[in-house]
């Protein structure tokens, strides 16, 4: 009888631990999901909050509000300058353009670049100001060590700080191109007809990746160098030598190579090829090339052009379609460095050894 209660009671200990090992094994199976399904969510809360105090904190910053006003003063005075001198510069022209809105942005009364000039100018300066302080300041301040102390990816971060520029370029661009079209829907009294608008979108996306590769230029430098003030300085260096300098060593080779004026046809056709690819290695000169062939439908070609590709052309306006395969290799030359900037950006700083200030 005891043997009988003895084994009773054994069968019942050994199907109680099969039942608790079957519990415990499919609790540890469904932890495990849930844990890598945590795994895979968390970071975006920590990702979009540092990108949400970012971009609270440039539109507070004193910095991004003067030159948002500067810009946005240049431009629209810019505009009106235009429509009151009797929107002479923004009617049809001899060669057919008649897209008013478009000359909105190309044409000016002499007094003051286009509105496209103030963009190509000033927008470097605006991602710079965005990007020059981005790590050094933190690290300065001693906040990076802490954000690093916290269990979030580190590449997290310069990640929210581009994605943070990257949103505050795109609404200040947007808010200008509709300011522009509204100025001009009342002074005009027409609506933009849909070739019109969609050309000015696509300038404005052309905008904001240009001054988003000065924006990783200025975080590149920031990563390199602990120094706020040496990373502003090497991207104002950058952009001067972009705008200013390199023009002129440009020309100076050019002048050199400059043919007589008894040259063949074929040895003019490539001093002009070179002049053209000369300016192809600026950023700039890649955004005004881009700017050009958008904004003004008439442009057919960027490059030269020899006597045999002239012959049985027409002179008309081509379709949107056509003029974004005519900048296809500037916008992809364009894309291309701001995409190197931010690759040299990232692995900088990822390598980077950063130490607490105590």
């Amino acid at each position: 009888m005891k043997n009988k209660v003895l084994r009773t009671s054994i069968s019942k200990v050994n199907e109680l631990q099969f039942r608790t090992g079957i519990a415990q094994l499919r609790s540890l199976v469904f932890r495990d999901d849930n844990t890598a399904t945590n795994k895979e969510k968390f970071p975006w809360a920590p990702f979009k909050a540092m990108v949400q105090k970012e971009i609270s904190d440039h539109f507070r910053n004193w910095r991004f509000i003067i030159l948002f006003v500067l810009i946005s003063l240049a431009c629209l005075g810019t505009l009106f300058a235009t429509l009151a001198d009797g929107m002479k510069a923004i009617t049809a022209d001899g060669s057919g353009n008649n897209f008013f809105f478009l000359n909105l942005f190309t044409k000016s009364n002499g007094t003051l670049p286009p509105f496209f000039g103030f963009v190509g100018f000033l927008g470097p300066l605006f991602g710079i100001s965005l990007g020059f302080d981005a790590i050094s300041s933190e690290q300065q301040r001693g906040t990076l060590s802490r954000i690093m102390a916290q269990p979030i990816p580190r590449d997290s971060i310069l990640n929210a700080k581009f994605l943070a520029g990257i949103i505050v370029i795109s609404v200040m661009f947007f808010t200008l191109s509709f300011l522009v079209l509204g100025s001009g829907l009342i002074a005009i009294g027409i609506p933009p007809t849909a070739e019109e608008f969609m050309r000015i979108m696509v300038y404005t996306v052309l905008s904001i990746v240009y001054v988003s590769f000065w924006l990783n230029l200025a975080i590149l430098f920031s990563v390199r160098f602990k120094q706020s003030a040496t990373s502003a300085l090497l991207g104002i260096a950058a952009w001067l030598f972009c705008t200013i300098f390199y023009p002129l060593i440009a020309s100076m080779i050019i002048k050199a190579y400059e043919p007589s004026q008894f040259a063949s046809p074929r040895a003019i056709y490539f001093y002009e090829k070179l002049k053209f690819y000369l300016g192809q290695f600026m950023p700039n000169e890649l955004f005004d090339g881009i700017t050009s062939a958008i904004l003004v439908p008439s442009i057919r070609s960027l490059g030269p052009l020899s006597m045999e590709q002239l012959q049985g052309a027409i002179p008309s306006s081509l379709p949107l379609g056509q003029s974004i395969m005519l900048v296809w290799p500037q916008f992809t030359g364009l894309l291309s460095l701001t995409l190197l900037c931010f690759l040299l950006s990232y692995v900088v700083f990822m390598k980077r050894e950063i130490r607490s200030r105590g």
